[in-house]
């Protein structure tokens, strides 16, 4: 009788432990956490149903800032995040004092000029008010996208952390205003032109490509998007896979389709971006 009762008990455990796994064949479901910043997630979720077939979990974790994701990672509060440009990683990562790492590269989303008083970059008058993003890598890139306007010139040696201070050259004396990321869109009634992240501006209701006056080019390398995890994690095969997935060929068509060029496939090596 014991032994009967004793093998009814070891049935029941294992019985237990592959529902526990969430998958039918009795291996275990890896689960991985994805932190991302805003809405527009259409990629990550066409790659977890590819990653779901290979037995991989992802949660989506969405953020409405630039801070939280990176901070949220250090503190292994997430496996990994994926909205976020190598410059600003760099310096992010630096300032904070973290220890994480790029795994893989995915897509450049072009920061573009927007104004909802001129339709172009020459109209913008003598004077005129932009709003910035004024965190200083992106405020950097806005200041080199109104260099690419020719609206303002910066200097050779510039390091791409922006500050209205490093401008050498300001022919319409255009008044800077640097802003909260999230709030550039809302700046647009009061100024002449923003400059607004890519994924900001789809989140109110832009296509970076239709409605700016002017946006970055996929020769903007410094703001290539990565996959970011700790560094202690950047090996990991589940991690790696998942990185895999992303950069197949299905997934750089799906983006093309997608955004229609407002944002930009670009599975380039991490030796490309300096890493």
């Amino acid at each position: 009788m014991k032994k009967l009762l004793l093998a009814v008990l070891l049935l029941a455990l294992a019985v237990l432990g592959t529902a526990c796994s969430g998958s039918s064949n009795g291996e275990e479901t890896e689960k991985v956490k994805i932190g991302v910043s805003g809405s527009d997630n259409r990629v990550w979720d066409f790659v977890a149903e590819k990653a779901e077939k290979e037995g991989i979990e992802v949660e989506i974790v969405r953020f409405s800032d630039y801070v939280q994701p990176n901070i949220a990672l250090a503190e292994g509060e997430l496996d990994a995040n994926a909205f976020q440009t190598i410059s600003y990683f760099n310096a992010f990562k630096k300032e904070h004092d973290l220890d994480l790492a790029p795994i893989a590269t995915t897509l450049i989303a072009p920061m573009g000029i927007y104004s909802d008083k001129y339709e172009s970059v020459e109209e913008v008058p003598e004077g005129g008010k932009i709003a910035v993003p004024n965190e200083a890598t992106n405020m950097g890139r806005a200041l080199l996208l109104l260099q690419e306007a020719g609206l303002i010139t910066l200097p050779e040696d510039f390091d791409g952390n922006g500050a209205v201070d490093k401008i050498v050259d300001n022919p319409k004396n255009l008044e800077i205003v640097p802003v909260v990321a999230g709030q550039t869109p809302r700046a647009l009634p009061d100024v002449a032109a923003s400059i607004i992240n890519n994924g900001i501006a789809v989140d109110a209701g832009f296509n970076p490509t239709e409605d700016s006056i002017l946006h970055e080019s996929e020769t903007a390398t410094p703001y290539i998007n990565i996959i970011a995890a700790r560094t202690e994690d950047k090996d990991d095969e589940t991690l790696q896979k998942l990185a895999d997935l992303y950069q197949e060929d299905d997934v750089k068509e799906f983006i093309e389709k997608e955004y229609k060029g407002s944002q930009i496939p670009t599975f380039v090596p991490l030796s490309e971006i300096g890493e």
